[in-house]
């Protein structure tokens, strides 16, 4: 039997061994890059570890980690696929946290300069922010894929909150109607408790039904001020913030950070 490329990510994410390579040392919480091996074939990911996550007063301590993967299952379920692979493991070499399949990308090619084409392929990651109330989406947390040019968006550990936090650079198709195979998914909420039950609080999964509700109803892509939405006012500091960020640790000098 064929296994697709994708079940076998999830394989190696969930079975495999880590080899910590390094830390990306921009942003707010500690992030690794790291190798999983498995079964002979070495896999590139990014794993961020619950105890690195620095508090914030309005989102649940060590929660982040669960937030990634339930945009990560959310972007399956919806059909999209622009979430790279994510899982929970309880067993990284600083705990608990979310690992996430590195994608290779041109760091130098963001959404500040997309070309025009590339800009009207967003209308799935806007629709993806605004149902998940994502509160941090940066133009450096969109990109294409090298060789095949697929669309990914990443980070979203502050996300899926109760009340309205949704910041974020794209406002493109505000006041357009979505299209209808983008409205079709969004019905299909029944088994969205039981989903995210791991992830997420029932407030939380009550509040993504409601706002995935309000989209099949208006059928519109919102404006920021009839959401109270805020746009993101600093866009290029973390254009580098991946892999060109990330120092060549070896697993021994990245034990120093075991105690964050």
């Amino acid at each position: 039997m064929n296994t697709s490329p994708i079940t076998k990510i999830q394989t190696a994410l969930t079975l495999g061994t880590y080899e910590l390579k390094g830390q990306f040392m921009l942003g707010s919480n500690y992030t690794f890059f790291v190798d999983v091996h498995y079964e002979g074939v070495e896999y590139p990911a990014v794993y961020k570890p619950c105890k690195g996550e620095q508090p914030l007063w309005d989102f649940p301590d060590n929660t982040l980690a669960q937030r990634e993967v339930a945009a990560y299952l959310l972007s399956e379920q919806l059909g999209l696929h622009i979430v790279p692979v994510t899982i929970l493991r309880e067993d990284g070499p600083h705990g608990r946290g979310s690992l996430q399949q590195y994608i290779e990308y041109d760091v130098d090619y963001h959404y500040f300069n997309f070309t025009e084409d590339d800009k009207n392929l967003l209308q799935p990651v806007m629709l993806f922010d605004i149902l998940i109330n994502n509160a941090d989406r940066k133009g450096s947390h969109i990109f294409f894929e090298n060789d095949t040019h697929k669309l990914y968006a990443i980070d979203h550990g502050v996300c899926f909150h109760e009340e309205n936090k949704l910041r974020t650079v794209i406002w493109d198709f505000a006041g357009q109607a979505i299209p209808d195979e983008l409205l079709a998914s969004l019905s299909q909420t029944d088994n969205w408790p039981s989903l995210f039950e791991s992830y997420l609080s029932p407030g939380e999964v009550t509040a993504l039904k409601r706002r995935a509700e309000k989209l099949l109803t208006s059928k519109v892509y919102p404006r920021a001020r009839e959401i109270g939405a805020r746009f993101h006012t600093h866009p290029y500091n973390q254009i580098r913030l991946r892999k060109s960020a990330l120092t060549n640790k070896s697993h021994e000098d990245s034990k120093k950070t075991s105690e964050v």
